[in-house]
């Protein structure tokens, strides 16, 4: 079994969290804030996987994140956070992170996202804040990996989808259809007052990615009947939107 760190502000998460997992075999100690998980942490060597909640006071866990990869490149960790996927991604997957773990949470999928996170490989990869548009390929929502995707598929009437391979916490593989509908294509269109979208196909690709990372992120289990319908435009979709414009600067 595993030995983890835990490191958040809050008491009774910490306890909730170090009972759950030492229930099931793992040895887990805590830190109650970024400066003593830093403390605990040392050169990462003594760590399977640290837990690592993003909203704290003093040293955010952003700050730690890249503390603790500069240590020990090929660390694992768990960001734990109560916002959303948009804004925390990109910058956590940039210093590192790719397994991300939405409170509140049930310990069942706590425990399915920490197998997830100690099965994924250890590669010590860091992602490129710059590039054009970020996608949820081999990243961990909840204990479910986004395997990869094919190719965009086109329909008669404008519309867009994809198909992702996803593994769930219990190692199953399967397939989510993700399609949005010509009405959702033209709603971005007006929201982006464009035509064309940057890198053409791949854009839809990539909503598509960031619609089931979004699903996944909110209901912690693959959509009915393996498919996704995107039937509007959320914010949360029109902020990834915004920012990959920006990021493009097309």
């Amino acid at each position: 079994m595993a030995h983890i760190l835990v490191v958040d502000d809050e008491n009774n998460i910490r306890m909730m969290l170090r009972l759950a997992l030492s229930h099931v075999g793992h040895t887990v100690e805590t830190a109650a804030d970024g400066y003593e998980g830093l403390e605990k942490f040392a050169n990462g060597a003594g760590w399977d996987l640290v837990l690592l909640d993003q909203r704290m006071p003093g040293l955010e866990g952003l700050e730690v994140l890249r503390e603790m990869r500069q240590r020990r490149a090929n660390t694992r960790v768990l960001m734990i956070t109560a916002f959303g996927t948009v804004d925390l991604a990109t910058e956590a997957m940039a210093a590192g992170a790719n397994d991300f773990l939405r409170k509140p949470f049930t310990v069942e999928t706590l425990r399915g996202a920490v197998t997830s996170a100690l099965t994924g490989e250890r590669d010590g990869k860091t992602r490129s804040a710059a590039l054009s548009m970020h996608s949820f390929d081999s990243v961990t929502v909840n204990g479910f990996r986004l395997l990869s995707s094919g190719s965009v598929m086109v329909s008669g009437d404008g519309g867009f989808g994809a198909s992702y391979t996803v593994m769930a916490p219990t190692g199953e593989e399967n397939t989510c259809r993700i399609v949005i509908p010509c009405y959702v294509v033209e709603l971005v269109k007006a929201h982006t007052d464009r035509e064309e979208m940057p890198e053409g196909e791949r854009f839809w690709q990539a909503l598509c990615g960031e619609a089931l990372a979004n699903h996944l992120w909110q209901h912690a289990q693959l959509p009915p009947d393996g498919t996704l319908l995107v039937d509007d435009l959320t914010s949360g979709l029109r902020h990834w939107i915004d920012a990959v414009i920006s990021r493009t600067g097309d």
